[in-house]
This record gives structure tokens, sequence and C-alpha cells, in this order.
């Protein structure tokens, strides 16, 4: 999942993936959702969350198609890089971009929201980006959202600042000639990721890339939401994954 999210942001797509056969396993990170506070929040870094990340893959009876949102999406990436590139395929679904979030996206958020982050480095919080419904909701989903800006609003919690550097060089460099194979999906009305610095990324991975159409950045909770897991849902099965 991705910044300020849980495990309960994908509960519509794991309904939609059970019907068609697939099991599902959605994770909160340490002080997401209901995951107990394991250290200060603002101490949390990626490679902090990586390590629960990789407990949960080991702890599988075979390894899984991992399948990360925003920051999951980094962290997935970082997954392929420092654990193994060897699982049966990764999904992204409007995932931090594979080089830079400053260099891609800092303008972007700063003309969002010009507050946000000189309100965030006085708590080294990131909670201040979607510090209210109106926030919330012009980051991270379109107007025809299936949750109103209050109902998201509510559900969303803290997240470290750290982790917004760390997805940056001299931090991080993006691994070269993957071999699990990738689908990229990125929201046409994406707020926070520009689409056309994602499909560079993609680009970069060889990553088969699908833009959703004007969808926002959280693609679970769009009124497109079935089509595109359907379109998941055929990409794995083209995968000859089952």
């Amino acid at each position: 999942h991705g910044m300020w999210h849980g495990a309960w942001c994908w509960h519509l797509w794991r309904e939609l993936f059970a019907e068609w056969g697939w099991e599902t396993i959605a994770h909160s990170l340490p002080g997401h959702a209901n995951s107990p506070v394991q250290r200060p929040l603002a101490a949390c870094t990626l490679d902090y969350y990586l390590s629960f990340l990789k407990a949960e893959v080991e702890r599988l009876p075979r390894k899984p198609v991992l399948m990360g949102h925003s920051m999951g999406g980094a962290l997935t990436q970082w997954y392929l890089k420092y654990v193994g590139d060897d699982l049966p395929a990764a999904v992204l679904v409007a995932p931090w971009t594979s080089h830079s979030m400053f260099k891609d996206n800092l303008v972007r958020v700063f003309k969002l929201d010009p507050l946000c982050y000189p309100l965030m480095m006085l708590t080294w919080d990131a909670r201040p980006m979607v510090r209210n419904p109106y926030r919330a909701a012009r980051a991270l989903i379109s107007p025809q959202a299936l949750y109103s800006p209050q109902d998201l609003h509510a559900r969303l919690g803290s997240e470290s600042v750290l982790v917004l550097y760390q997805h940056n060089p001299p931090f991080w460099s993006p691994p070269a000639n993957l071999t699990t194979p990738l689908l990229w999906l990125a929201g046409e009305k994406d707020a926070v990721i520009g689409e056309a610095a994602q499909r560079r990324s993609a680009q970069y991975y060889g990553a088969e890339y699908v833009v959703v159409e004007g969808a926002g950045h959280n693609l679970m909770m769009e009124p497109s939401y079935q089509e595109t897991a359907q379109t998941i849902h055929n990409w794995l099965l083209k995968q000859g994954i089952e």
C-alpha cells in the first residue's frame, strides 16, 4: 500500500480476485491502519519497511506476485533490487517512478499544495499533504471516486517524510535488466505522479504499460476499478500464472 494507507485500500480488488479464483494477501506496514507501531514513524525508512515485506514473502509457501501501490510500488522495486529478481510477476499500481521521485514530481506536488513541504518539515510527518478531506481527495482520487473525500481522509494515517528522500539519488538507483515480468498501471488524471514520468519509468524497466483513462492516483477506488482489476487478471493469465 501507499503512504498513509493500509491493507484496507485493496478490499474492492481483493473481492474481485477472490471471485476469479486468486488467493490474495494484504498486510499493513507497521504503524499503518491497525498494524502496531514498532518504531517512531518519523524514523521509518523504506529499507525498514522492506524488511517487513521480505518477511511476509518468506513466510509464504511459494513466491507470490507482488502488487504495490504508490510507495508500495517503490517497495516492490526495492524488493526486486535488494531481495530477489525471482518473482512470478509484479504489478506496479501508480508507483513511484524509477529514478527520482523529486526530479519527476517535486514541482508537481508543490503546485498542487505549496504549503505541504514546509509543514512536513516541521514535524517529519508527511500527513500535511493529506491534512484535510479536500487535500486528500485532490491528491489521491478523482471527483467520481467510490470513496468520498471525508471517508478517504478518515482512513488515512501519518507517514514518514524520510521515505520520500530515500527514493532519490544518491540513496537509490533503479535495478537494470530485471527478469521478473512487470505490469505498470498509471492513472491518466494522477495528480501526484505524472503519467509521462510513469511512462518513461515503465519503458526503462521494459514493463507492460497501461494508462487507466480518467483515473486518479488510487486506481483501486475509481469507478473503473473493475476494469482495471480485469486488466491485471488477464495479464497474469497471459504470463502463465494460475
